[in-house]
């Protein structure tokens, strides 16, 4: 898998995504070519679903309207009101008791003031992607974990609030994780729905997840009609051997 092309059509084929792979892409300039985004976001994580349809840049203005986002993604030159706005936001979730002080100090921010993010589908990346970002279902989710585990190795954490806090996860510590969204990622996505989860890939190992999940989604299918039929056996009444079901696999 020489390009991004490539890994991106592996990893649709496998995991049979409804949305491509994303490209995150965090820079200092824009690429040649590139459009700004055009039009008024209410939150940063919108531009996840919007990429689906092609390549665009942000900068902090058009992430402006979710003080949470510019904070996880420390965008460059924040508005005079952004201070403010982050504290009325906190503020009223600490009134629900929705974010602790201490969960605060704990939400993933990127370490480097970001001047631009540029989002596209994975296949059109018009630069390196720094993090790719799946929407998956729990039985795509599985094929990822496994990959994950084999690529890492260690067990990729199930992340909550905010949603757009595991980019900076993914960045800071190399690692893939998965997020279980927010419940303002799941009011302004229309992919994201119940059944959806988003996983955050560091960009330079995306090639070695996509190997992986490439061979490990073969195997679950294989694995999941073995399965289907020792229980359809079984309910039968038959009590079959291993290699019995293994062998129905080839009838």
């Amino acid at each position: 898998m020489n390009s991004y092309a490539a890994v991106a059509g592996a990893l649709q084929e496998s995991l049979n995504l409804a949305l491509p792979p994303i490209a995150v892409c965090i820079s200092d300039e824009v690429p040649d070519g590139v459009p700004e985004y055009d039009g008024r976001a209410p939150a940063g994580c919108l531009f996840w679903q919007e990429a689906a349809k092609g390549p665009f840049a942000t900068r902090t203005a058009h992430h402006e309207l979710c003080a949470i986002g510019v904070h996880t993604h420390h965008m460059a030159n924040p508005p005079a009101s952004y201070q403010v706005e982050l504290g009325d936001v906190l503020k009223t979730m600490a009134g629900m008791e929705y974010v602790r002080e201490r969960d605060v100090m704990e939400i993933p921010v990127l370490e480097n003031e970001t001047r631009y993010v540029i989002y596209a589908p994975l296949g059109k990346t018009p630069l390196e992607p720094t993090v790719v970002l799946l929407f998956a279902h729990s039985t795509q989710s599985l094929i990822i974990t496994e990959a994950v585990q084999q690529v890492e190795p260690a067990v990729p954490p199930a992340m909550g609030r905010p949603a757009c806090a595991v980019v900076p996860h993914a960045v800071r510590t190399g690692g893939a994780a998965l997020s279980l969204g927010c419940c303002g990622a799941r009011a302004y996505l229309d992919a994201l729905t119940d059944d959806i989860a988003i996983w955050a890939l560091p960009g330079d190992k995306v090639n070695q997840y996509a190997a992986r999940i490439e061979i490990l989604a073969r195997a679950n299918a294989v694995l999941g009609e073995f399965h289907s039929l020792r229980r359809s056996d079984v309910e039968a009444g038959l009590e079959p051997t291993v290699a019995e079901s293994l062998a129905r696999l080839e009838d």
